[in-house]
């Protein structure tokens, strides 16, 4: 049997953690997990393997008979901010409203015509952050959704939105050119300009502008703590300025904070200031960011710290 490993990485991750309890770093077997799964003990070893390669879990307490997994420190924070998502009614409601949106979408591309909104539940549309949406959160996405006429269908007296729906040429449209996030939808013929500087730094950026230019110069043997430093502060003033999601706002502005706390410690982690950066380079990128600022500061930090992706 082949086993898709990438779709076992978060609840794997997830299982280790429940079963460390109170001490975190607590090394667990994952034989029962992979059993549980119809997985082989060898099977069980790849996935481990796999895993670690994600660095999420470490497998070095593993014997011959026995795969042993423990989070590492990485895998305790993403569970950490996975479980903070997963209780924001805000990233929750955003979540539901994304779900049901490209549900709906692929039932009008395969020929289902105004499907039972309820049957979302069933599909991997309605899970976020490891749990399942429940029915209320839906029945408020579909509200929503109607309100803003990114569907259509039939509501009755006893729920907030239609019990039956179909996806309109609008809701296509935010599905296909948005990713399915309605926030960034809205904003699509937002326009405005604005411009704030940065604290330290002999320039400004110009918010939804045409022609700025943002420079970092980094030392030639690898990071500069002190550009890490400034391009974190630059960060956290443009977080306002950037209309993101409320929950995407405060994960933006922690990843700023904890680039600039690691950089101004003496002896940086360029693993720890990598991989935050690409957290943010991937916010930057995302659907949910309008305007040309998001790639100018994506490029910056890309320049800030070598080997990143900017687009």
């Amino acid at each position: 049997m082949a086993v898709d490993f990438a779709r076992l990485l978060d609840p794997l991750v997830e299982w280790v953690f429940e079963q460390a309890g109170e001490n975190p770093l607590a090394d667990v077997s994952v034989l029962p997990f992979a059993h549980e799964r119809g997985m082989t003990d060898p099977q069980a070893f790849e996935l481990l393997r796999y895993c670690e390669s994600k660095g999420l879990l470490d497998g070095s307490q593993s014997t011959f008979g026995d795969a042993r997994a423990r989070l590492t420190s990485y895998g305790v924070e993403t569970m950490e901010e996975r479980l903070r998502r997963r209780s924001s009614p805000a990233a929750r409601s955003t979540a539901a409203r994304k779900a049901l949106l490209v549900w709906l979408w692929h039932r009008k591309h395969d020929g289902t015509h105004f499907p039972v909104i309820d049957d979302i539940l069933e599909s991997d549309e309605a899970l976020f952050e490891g749990s399942r949406l429940t029915l209320a959160e839906i029945d408020r996405a579909a509200a929503y959704l109607h309100s803003k006429a990114l569907i259509k269908g039939t509501k009755v007296s006893n729920r907030e939105g239609p019990i039956r729906a179909e996806i309109t040429a609008e809701g296509q449209d935010c599905v296909e050119h948005y990713d399915g996030d309605t926030s960034a939808y809205e904003r699509r013929n937002n326009g405005g300009n604005t411009t704030f500087n940065i604290n330290e730094n002999t320039g400004n950026i110009a918010a939804n502008s045409r022609d700025f230019t943002m420079n970092a110069t980094t030392n030639k043997d690898g990071i500069d703590p002190a550009a890490v430093v400034m391009l974190a502060r630059a960060l956290r003033q443009a977080a306002p300025v950037l209309e993101l999601p409320e929950d995407d706002v405060l994960e933006f502005t922690q990843l700023a904070t904890r680039l600039e706390t690691e950089a101004a410690n003496g002896s940086p982690d360029p693993g720890r200031l990598q991989r935050w950066g690409s957290s943010i380079i991937g916010i930057l990128n995302s659907p949910v960011v309008s305007g040309a600022l998001g790639s100018v500061l994506a490029a910056y930090t890309g320049t800030v710290l070598p080997g990143l992706p900017s687009a």
